[in-house]
């Protein structure tokens, strides 16, 4: 569904920087990557952000953007340089107030070299000043910056940051935001967390959003626009923003009558998944061509096409059961995508059941029987895809299978009680499909290795479907699907990340 390529010779560049020998000076520059095997030019090695502060300025009738990112890091080694994520043009760089010296290499880096090495162990202010237009940018054949008829918008995954700030751009390192951003009066700025103040001066308005959490580079998301912006709470008293493209057209009124549901789902949802981590909730919905939606954290985007067949709760809870698995607790490593797109499908499965369209059972069965053995979707394996089938249709549907079997094998209490303490057990950080195994067994006292192989690794069919009892094989497909299955097979099969015809990848635009 969504194509993922390794950089060209970024994984040659890696493994000549792993031959370096250990007798080397023990001040050497940060690795371009993090060591992600799926993308080893994503990130940075060598130190660890805690904080992003962004005071931008957009103008959308050009798509200009410029501004100032300050940066506050500490090292994880003795640095002689380092590298930053970043596509935009820059014009100055400061490491702990002085001038440092930068240049460009690959397809996205910014090396930046101190005037002196920075010693292991020290806190850093690394300040970057920059402007450019991002849908003029591209990397690897492909933008993560939609351009839109009154604005823009930075929304994608794996990758988004580039387009309008430098970063360590990987879920492994987490860092929290503080996002201001100037645009012309009568056009909005939307960000993640909590808008901490608005103001107008000369003709601009100036949007200061923060968020106090830990957040992985590819959830902060930026939009500016003409919006429709709407505000209530939660029954928790969680204030909820969402805000909709004023050029929606048709598709408004389906828009507005999902997502304006946040805050009912949001509820319902801790219920499995336990207290909702964040102090702000919200969506919205900008005017873009794209097909997909995307979990950015406390505020997730959803393309129009999402409510084209009209409205598209499942869709909602989607973004939101990610704000638990893929925001609250990322993946130690892009193969461990399961992590985010198994649950988050199960979730959706669950509110079908809320909503009584079809048991997660019926939905198990049904979707285990619409794919025969020889069908390609099995030979997907959902605990290591592979970048290029990270994002398949067989990781969310297959992954969903995965965790009916689980659910099924360890019974409601033990499963429930997993759904519920992974997020806190993790909470901020990250993990991997084997810690969840681990997790899982302990909680249960089962040993699941052969059911964890058997739906998440093995390239084919299981022998029986997720059904109670993994000794009943069942190959038939029921008589008929669920109670308003094309209802259900509507919203669960134009979802998330994939594009409202199919299989659009998310970042190939």
């Amino acid at each position: 569904m969504h194509r993922r390529f390794i950089a060209p010779g970024s994984l040659a560049a890696a493994t000549l920087m792993l031959a370096i020998p250990a007798s080397a000076a023990s001040v050497s520059p940060g690795a371009p990557g993090i060591g992600d095997p799926y993308y080893p030019a994503y990130g940075n090695g060598g130190y660890d952000v805690s904080h992003y502060d962004l005071r931008l300025k957009y103008q959308p009738a050009t798509d200009e953007l410029s501004g100032t990112a300050t940066l506050l890091a500490r090292t994880t080694q003795d640095l002689s340089r380092f590298n930053l994520d970043f596509l935009l043009d820059v014009s100055e760089v400061r490491v702990n107030g002085a001038k440092a010296s930068f240049t460009t290499s690959g397809e996205h880096e910014l090396e930046i070299t101190p005037s002196k090495p920075l010693p292991k162990g020290t806190s850093v202010t690394v300040v970057v000043r920059y402007s450019g237009v991002p849908s003029s940018k591209e990397a690897y054949g492909f933008t993560s910056w939609h351009r839109t008829p009154d604005g823009g918008v930075a929304a994608n995954e794996p990758e988004a940051a580039w387009w309008w700030f430098p970063s360590n751009d990987h879920p492994l390192d987490k860092a929290t935001y503080d996002v201001s951003v100037a645009v012309p009066d009568g056009t909005q700025a939307i960000s993640n967390g909590t808008l901490q103040s608005s103001s107008s001066r000369a003709g601009w308005t100036r949007y200061n959003w923060r968020s106090d959490k830990p957040q992985a580079t590819y959830l902060a998301t930026l939009a500016a626009g003409k919006f429709d912006v709407t505000t209530g709470t939660t029954e928790s008293g969680i204030p909820v923003i969402n805000a909709y493209s004023k050029d929606l057209g048709a598709n408004a009124g389906a828009a507005r009558a999902s997502v304006e549901r946040t805050g009912e789902i949001a509820d319902w949802l801790t219920g499995y998944f336990g207290p909702y981590p964040y102090n702000a909730l919200g969506g919205y919905v900008p005017n873009t061509d794209t097909g997909y939606a995307l979990e950015t954290q406390t505020r997730p985007f959803y393309s129009p096409r999402q409510f084209a067949s009209g409205s598209n709760t499942s869709v909602v809870v989607h973004e939101l059961a990610h704000q638990w698995y893929g925001d609250l607790v990322s993946v130690a490593g892009w193969k461990d995508i399961w992590i985010n797109e198994g649950f988050a499908r199960y979730a959706q499965w669950l509110w079908s059941e809320h909503e009584g369209e079809g048991t997660t059972q019926e939905i198990a069965d049904y979707v285990y029987a619409s794919h025969p053995a020889d069908d390609a979707f099995w030979t997907v394996k959902p605990g290591d895809p592979g970048p290029e089938n990270q994002f398949h249709l067989a990781v969310y549907d297959r992954g969903a299978l995965a965790l009916q079997a689980l659910r099924n094998e360890i019974g409601d209490e033990a499963f429930f009680a997993v759904l519920k303490g992974w997020p806190k057990k993790y909470a901020h950080g990250n993990a991997s499909v084997a810690d969840f195994r681990v997790y899982a067994e302990q909680v249960s006292g089962k040993p699941l290795a052969a059911l964890f192989d058997t739906w998440l690794y093995q390239p084919s069919k299981p022998s029986a479907p997720a059904a109670r009892s993994a000794s009943i094989t069942r190959q038939a497909a029921p008589a008929a699907p669920p109670k308003s299955w094309k209802k259900i097979a509507a919203t669960n099969g134009v979802h998330d990340h994939e594009d409202a015809e199919g299989d659009a990848p998310r970042h190939r635009h």
